[in-house]
């Protein structure tokens, strides 16, 4: 109960300045920005180890199947890159994003299936 009352006044004291402070708001969109790209090199970080420990795997597939996957992992990419302008929109942009990206996800999991199957 103690280390929740600590945490719940960690947060507090780091929110209180970016709320009430002038300027906070600044603040908080470049500590969202920091955050972000943190979260984002993790990201490319993960998918490096993921192609090093199975490089054999990538290089055995296909070729049409190994066009499909770097394919779908760039439409990801560009959708992330561009999800700021797209989702911010809303209406037909909106849409036009979540089909991309879920026709992405489809292809990754459609290739990863069909490597995985005897």
């Amino acid at each position: 109960m103690l280390r929740t009352v600590r945490n719940i006044a960690i947060i507090l004291i780091l929110a209180v300045p970016i709320a009430f402070v002038p300027g906070g708001g600044g603040i908080a969109q470049g500590v969202l920005a920091i955050l972000l790209m943190a979260f984002l090199a993790s990201l490319v970080g993960a998918a490096r180890q993921i192609y090093h420990e199975d490089r054999l795997t990538f290089d055995s597939l296909p070729d049409d199947q190994r066009a499909v996957l770097y394919g779908a992992v760039g439409v990801v990419v560009l959708m992330i890159a561009g999800a700021g302008k797209l989702l911010g929109e809303g209406g037909l942009s909106a849409v036009i994003w979540v089909t991309l990206m879920a026709c992405a996800v489809l292809a990754i999991v459609g290739v990863w299936m069909r490597s995985h199957s005897y």
